[in-house]
């Protein structure tokens, strides 16, 4: 179990470092509005994880079968980080400042996360293929997948945590132009990843199946 509860940790950390839509996103809004936004950015991606790790746990048999679900999911993200781009692409200079403590703020950075990070179907395919490697590879029983598992999602958030402190404790080195173009730059991220998920979950499959 310690083997378990180490790994897991490790991965959490390892899966953090991918560069995508979420850490930019954390990034950006830790400079903009203080460590506290990221930290509810990271508390919304470790709940869809948590969601997607219980599903590829114990089995998806709980959701309804829907034809066509995976391809309106990959559309609603590809929308979702299209709008996210253009939004940081147009906005104009950013003024730094802390947002004030609401409930609707709470709400606007946990669904960012949640949603960044559920939106985007490769995300469940990691966590369902982490957790088939589990079961077949490294022969785990299910309490040291669940320990796993724990560990790796207490990872991610302490990690993304962590990337929120530290660009707060930079903030003094982001002047607005900076920022402006920090934000421009995110939100080119965001329209790039959206291309390339189109690209690999609508076009590739189709062109192969036309034969173009």
């Amino acid at each position: 179990m310690i083997e378990a509860l180490f790994y897991g940790l490790l991965s959490g950390f390892l899966l953090c470092l991918t560069f995508g839509t979420v850490f930019f996103s954390l990034l950006q809004n830790s400079v903009d509005n203080g460590y506290k936004s990221g930290m509810k950015i990271a508390l919304g991606v470790v709940v869809c994880d948590a969601l997607f790790i219980a599903s590829a746990l114990f089995g998806t048999s709980f959701i309804p079968k829907i034809d066509g679900f995976d391809l309106i999911l990959t559309l609603v993200g590809i929308v979702f980080l299209v709008l996210m781009g253009l939004v940081n692409i147009l906005k104009g200079t950013p003024r730094i400042a802390y947002p004030t403590t609401r409930f609707g703020n709470f709400l606007y950075y946990f669904w960012t996360g949640f949603l960044l990070n559920g939106l985007n179907p490769i995300n469940f395919l990691t966590w369902a293929t982490l957790a088939a490697s589990l079961r077949n590879s490294f022969h785990y029983d299910l309490g040291e997948q669940i320990g796993f598992m724990t560990m790796s999602v207490v990872g991610i958030f302490l990690t993304q945590s962590g990337i929120a402190l530290s660009a707060h404790k930079l903030k003094r080195f982001f002047t607005p132009r900076i920022v402006l173009n920090f934000n421009r730059l995110t939100g080119l991220v965001f329209i790039g990843i959206a291309a390339g998920l189109a690209y690999t979950r609508l076009y590739a499959p189709l062109a192969k199946l036309m034969h173009w």
